[in-house]
């Protein structure tokens, strides 16, 4: 049965004809994901059909069927996403970088690797050590998050602060455009200077502009030998002073620097029975952590460190980790930073940046205009205080009412833009961040995004309903 380009097919007839469209392809229908967990969004595979190419060449084909009868595609990593970028709708076709997971090449004296886009973070991570290398960048959904994800999301995590996000670890890349064409660029050297460098269309770009299939990334040495403290601090400004101090010293490197306010640090501890003796009454918390030629010297340069800041600073308390595994409860506060959906389903959550001395001015400033839509509203704050990149969750049983929600998001918002920060710092904009996107980015920005968009994807097939272009 032949149908007309433009018109929408069910999921049985995707299933037909796209079985046998390319050797290197496998198709999945409803019956096989059935019962698969769908990542961060229960609508992630509601499209009910999936495309998972084990080559770049049959992603190609893929997209190009897909083009020729206007067939939308919703790309998909490692369904890490935390604002709905990966949702998919029926006659969509969900296009998976699961089986485009090789570590094609690791070039230990350059300090790069080239890898498939499917491949999780901590998989290479773990490939890598054994060259004592590591990646520029970390998350807490390592064990998930993929690297096409998070070129397409332009992540950022724990490391920001210090290598910058995903943007500035890549060197090069290869995609599939809209068109079914491929887009080559794997360069490997950090100087190019040969006209407007295109890969970064697709960094950050949520999938709209094509299907990241094999990229190239920068790597580091890997420092294994590790000091970490908790410490207890009045304020961000005070944060900024001991992480100035440990990032001046040339004897360590710092690895870690993440600040949780009061509220945040009080119900993660209670809830995993974190003893907080050594934390004062209403101080916030900063977790830090640095990184020496040996544990010892490490651990040395930390107490050393907070020996010279403690007065001055006025830090209101502070344990040093004495094991690797305690460090690693310290970690887990930190990272299991959901772990307050339980008590408060579907509560709004948002992750915006602002320039690290604005940090105070900000949260008192959201706390009042919270307060101003309701007494009783209160967020629990924590995130990348060396970056200015904080995590807000509103302590509040969701979804709100729209008007309500609308409310809420001006009060996160206000004054973000103009201070120098971005109201979507490493997430992304996807359907949850469509409004602010629309309300709070730079117009001009928006529409020249709109004409590249229409220049690369003149059809919009592709992950439409996302950023709004």
């Amino acid at each position: 049965m032949a149908h007309e380009p433009g018109t929408r097919f069910t999921a049985t007839q995707l299933l037909e004809r796209l079985s046998g469209l390319h050797p290197d392809l496998v198709i999945l229908g409803p019956a096989d994901l059935k019962g698969r967990h769908p990542g961060e969004h229960a609508d992630n595979f509601a499209g009910g059909v999936m495309a998972q190419p084990g080559s770049t060449a049959a992603a190609a084909a893929l997209v190009s069927w897909c083009a020729a009868h206007d067939v939308a595609i919703v790309p998909q990593g490692g369904l890490t996403g935390l604002v709905g970028g990966n949702v998919s709708h029926a006659g969509e076709v969900i296009l998976s970088s699961a089986r485009l997971n090789r570590i094609v090449a690791i070039h230990p004296e350059e300090m790069t690797v080239t890898v498939e886009a499917g491949v999780p973070l901590e998989t290479l991570q773990q490939a890598i050590a054994a060259h004592g290398l590591t990646t520029g960048i970390d998350l807490g959904s390592r064990g998930s998050a993929t690297i096409g994800g998070m070129v397409s999301t332009n992540a950022g995590g724990i490391l920001a602060f210090r290598n910058g996000v995903m943007r500035h670890q890549v060197l090069g890349l290869e995609a599939v455009l809209p068109s079914g064409a491929v887009f080559s660029d794997l360069t490997r050297v950090v100087k190019v200077s040969a006209g407007p460098d295109l890969k970064h269309l697709f960094i950050g770009g949520e999938g709209a502009f094509g299907f990241v299939t094999q990229v190239v990334l920068k790597l580091e040495p890997q420092r294994p030998a590790r000091a970490t403290a908790f410490l207890g601090v009045a304020d961000a400004a005070s944060a900024l002073s001991v992480i100035r101090h440990f990032r001046s010293l040339s004897s360590v490197t710092l690895e870690g620097a993440e600040m949780m306010w009061p509220r945040y640090i009080r119900d993660g501890a209670a809830l995993k029975g974190f003893d907080l003796s050594w934390l004062e009454q209403d101080a916030a918390a900063l977790l830090i952590e640095v990184s020496a030629e040996t544990v010892e010297a490490a651990a040395a340069a930390l107490e050393e460190g907070l020996e010279t800041l403690w007065e001055p600073v006025g830090l209101k308390g502070g344990v040093i980790a004495q094991s690797l595994d305690q460090a690693r409860r310290f970690w887990d506060i930190r990272e299991d930073s959901g772990f307050y959906y339980p008590a408060i389903p579907d509560a709004p959550s948002f992750d915006i940046s602002v320039p690290p001395t604005y940090l105070d001015t900000y949260v008192a400033g959201l706390d009042a205009r919270l307060k101003a839509i309701d007494p009783t509203f209160e967020a629990y704050v924590y995130g990348h205080i060396a970056d200015g990149n904080l995590h807000l969750t509103l302590i509040k049983h969701g979804p709100l009412p729209e008007a309500e929600l609308l409310a809420v998001e001006n009060a996160i918002y206000t004054g973000i833009r103009e201070a120098g920060g971005s109201f979507s710092a490493e997430h992304g904009v996807g359907t949850e961040k469509r409004h602010a996107y629309e309300t709070f980015g730079s117009p001009e920005k928006q529409a020249l995004a709109r004409l590249i968009k229409q220049a690369i994807d003149p059809k919009g097939l592709f992950n439409p309903g996302k950023v709004p272009f």
